[in-house]
């Protein structure tokens, strides 16, 4: 049966050949053109979903980052001081029943020691024979100055010396205890991310003592290595934080940030967090240590941060993290020590420590 078109007159007319040859070009072409448009679509959308910031954590991270290499080599160890609290607890209680644990998985670790006299012979003194008793180990002593004026704005863990003239005679003293010996300084835990308790002038006094700190150790104890405190993902913003230590001359006088100490957030958080901390600063080579302490099970679910139930030790310190930027990972908060809940702030609850083994 014939085929007929009706055209634009209403007049019937037979197909021809040639119309329908002309059709069918007209088709293939316009299915080439769909197939151009949709493999065009495809490669837009895979392009921004490169280009795009994923919120996942850069883990492990892009090699495009401008992040500096670690600092330390994977083979260096940091010194165990045979007198943390864990270690001085379990000689004191050798038959309890969870000593064996505590001294196993607790004190045979390395742990910052932390400084907070205000005698400034006492703690020169201090400094000076920790470092001495690292350097005759070949290991590297870490060292947590934690004096600021207004610490911790009277809450849990106050205290401080007195005012900005005696806090730097204080760090010209601690300087002088590390002197040409190596070793690896967390500046001043929660002074900068804990400012909102302070009032204008006591700001930029902070900023002042802190400046202080950073270019008399970068001045006088070449060997040490300072890392200022950062605070940790779940307290500032980055760009907050940033600006902070600018304030402060990290990015003069540090060689990187600290983050997590005494907090209990999960490692990937704190390093992505870092990143951006630095990528704000506009300071690339700066590196990043996290206080891996108590970060195993990661945080409560509403971020308790005074002595949570449920948390549990966290990686081993060691400078062999695996990841760009991050310079070493280290148990700054010794485990066991009460956040000033479950205890007075500082005062070791084996209970505790016991529970972190877990």
């Amino acid at each position: 049966m014939p085929v007929t078109l009706r055209g634009r007159a209403g007049g019937d007319r037979p197909a021809t050949r040639r119309r329908t040859t002309r059709w069918t070009v007209r088709s293939m072409v316009q299915l080439a053109v769909m197939v151009l448009v949709v493999e065009a679509a495809m490669a837009a959308a895979i392009m921004q979903s490169l280009l795009t910031p994923r919120s996942a954590p850069d883990w492990p991270p892009q090699r495009s980052l401008p992040v500096a290499k670690p600092f330390f080599p994977a083979t260096a160890r940091f010194y165990t001081d045979p007198h943390n609290p864990a270690a001085e607890w379990v000689r004191d209680h050798p038959r309890d029943r969870r000593a064996a644990a505590i001294r196993r998985d607790i004190a045979a670790q390395p742990q910052a020691a932390w400084f907070t006299e205000t005698n400034e012979s006492l703690v020169e003194e201090r400094v000076h024979g920790l470092v001495q008793r690292a350097a005759a180990e070949r290991r590297l002593p870490v060292l947590v100055p934690y004096s600021i004026p207004l610490r911790d704005c009277e809450e849990l863990s106050s205290g401080g010396i007195g005012d900005v003239a005696a806090y730097q005679r204080w760090m010209d003293a601690f300087t002088r205890g590390i002197g040409d010996a190596p070793a690896l300084v967390i500046l001043e835990p929660d002074a900068l991310a804990h400012l909102g308790c302070l009032k204008r002038r006591q700001r930029a006094e902070r900023f002042e003592a802190l400046s202080y700190a950073g270019s008399v150790l970068q001045r006088r104890a070449p060997r040490a290595r300072v890392y200022y405190d950062a605070g940790n993902s779940g307290w500032q913003p980055a760009r907050t934080m940033a600006e902070r230590l600018r304030d402060a001359g990290a990015d003069r006088y540090g060689d990187g940030i600290a983050l997590n100490v005494s907090n209990f957030n999960e490692t990937r958080d704190e390093v992505r967090y870092g990143r951006s901390v630095i990528r704000d600063l506009g300071r690339p080579r700066l590196g990043m240590v996290v206080d891996t302490s108590r970060n195993g099970a990661g945080p409560t679910r509403q971020h308790r941060f005074c002595d949570p139930p449920g948390r549990k030790l966290g990686a081993a310190p060691t400078t062999a993290t695996g990841l760009s930027g991050v310079d070493a990972f280290l148990w700054v908060k010794h485990p066991g020590q009460a956040d000033g809940c479950v205890a007075g702030a500082g005062n070791f609850v084996p209970g505790y420590a016991y529970r972190l083994t877990g």
